[in-house]
């Protein structure tokens, strides 16, 4: 079965709303990762991401690509293929929009979406962003944020719980 996502976007599509979106003088908000098994601490973070970007303002998930999750997870991840994370996160009201990237690195979507606000998990700090992403934010004049980390939560601790009830 195909799964239909209205907010699954090519990088040029989201060029182009972007571009009305700077029309209309709304906020861009930009986030990335894996979120695979999507769980509380994810919908929490991106539920407060998205209320950055303010009433007119959006809130863009750039979903790493599976070749992409393999190079930083392993072999073994992502549990979930990409079109299935993707259309997992256009079920929620927060994101506005989902971005699939190949690459290792965000900057050629940061480069292209100019977002306002750039945003992560408190487990991430100026120190640990990678350096050409955080140089690319700075020369777009991105604003970057760190937003609380919500414990308890963490997809390698769900797949070791599964691991251990012999799920896996």
């Amino acid at each position: 079965m195909k799964l239909k996502n209205a907010k699954l976007m090519t990088l040029r599509q989201a060029a182009l709303a972007r571009r009305r979106l700077r029309r209309a003088r709304g906020t861009l908000v930009l986030t990335n990762g894996v979120f695979d098994l999507l769980h509380p601490g994810h919908t929490a973070y991106l539920a407060q991401a998205r209320r950055l970007a303010g009433r007119r303002g959006r809130l863009f998930v750039a979903l790493n690509a599976d070749r992409s999750v393999k190079q930083l997870k392993g072999p073994l991840r992502p549990i979930l293929d990409e079109k299935s994370r993707a259309y997992n996160l256009a079920q929620l009201k927060s994101v506005d929009g989902i971005v699939i990237f190949g690459r290792r690195r965000l900057t050629r979507e940061i480069r292209t979406l100019k977002p306002d606000i750039y945003v992560k998990a408190g487990d991430y700090t100026l120190a640990t962003l990678d350096p050409e992403e955080r140089a690319a934010l700075e020369r777009v004049g991105a604003r970057i944020r760190f937003l609380p980390f919500v414990p308890g939560f963490s997809t390698t601790s769900l797949i070791a719980k599964l691991k251990a009830a012999g799920g896996i």
